[in-house]
């Protein structure tokens, strides 16, 4: 299904949005973070005719700085020229998309970011982080992590909402796990509208499910959010695998 709501009201371009929805319906695969700034310099640059291996470097960093793969990346400018009306992209323009996310992803790496500032949340980097710690401890003790630990994870994103709802809705449900599970318990904000708590198995967990699903409801209702967010909200257990790395495997798969 389309949706041209996360491109900024302010937008006048007609081949911006049309390259969002088109992207969408085809190669995209989480509807809530396809635009940036970027995107639309490069709609710019081809709209007056000029370079646009510049611009295609920066969604390249852009991309590969929120975690987008670099052939999904790829995918989606090519969307772009053909709603344009080319055959395909450039390939200097191609070549200068592919420079932009090595860079990018190689700055990532660098410093990983432990803190969302949109709901107060950790990132993914600091949910392997709290993973690692308790596979260790796992293996210390003998105990096998499937076994006493899950992640619960919460999907309230739609599909109809722009950079500022998305930062609303983020802050409201980060506010509303932080009251439910409480200041400093291992949870992160893994995509727009997606968060994973890294929880204690026990006989309450499907019980503390049902009730968290209510909380969030009743938060986003509070902070006047609940349009923005998916009703009722999607809350699961996920299980964990046997080893860190495929809990890594795990998180990025969620991720994107």
């Amino acid at each position: 299904m389309s949706s041209d709501v996360n491109v900024p009201a302010a937008s006048s371009h007609a081949l911006l949005r049309k390259w969002e929805n088109a992207s969408v319906d085809s190669v995209w695969l989480r509807p809530g973070d396809w635009y940036t700034p970027a995107a639309e310099a490069l709609v710019e640059a081809l709209e007056a005719r000029l370079d646009t291996a510049p611009a295609a470097f920066r969604l390249g960093q852009a991309r590969a700085g929120v975690g987008v793969g670099i052939t999904e990346a790829i995918d989606d400018m090519a969307v772009l020229f053909r709603a344009a009306g080319f055959e395909s992209a450039p390939i200097r323009s191609i070549r200068a998309l592919c420079e932009g996310w090595t860079e990018g992803d190689a700055a990532a790496h660098v410093a990983p970011q432990m803190h969302d500032p949109e709901s107060g949340l950790g990132t993914g980097d600091y949910l392997v982080q709290r993973l690692a710690e308790v596979y260790g401890a796992g293996q210390r003790s003998g105990l096998k992590v499937p076994d006493t630990h899950a992640l619960v994870m919460v999907d309230v994103s739609v599909e109809d909402s722009d950079p500022w709802q998305r930062m609303a809705r983020n802050a409201a449900v980060g506010q509303a796990l932080i009251g439910a599970y409480g200041e400093g318990h291992p949870m992160a904000r893994l995509g727009d509208g997606l968060y994973a708590v890294l929880v204690e198995r026990g006989m309450e967990l499907g019980i503390g499910i049902a009730q968290l699903r209510d909380h969030i409801g009743a938060k986003a209702v509070a902070m006047r959010v609940a349009n923005l967010v998916r009703q009722p909200p999607r809350v699961w257990i996920e299980s964990l695998p046997g080893t860190h790395q495929y809990a890594q495997d795990l998180l990025e798969s969620l991720q994107r």
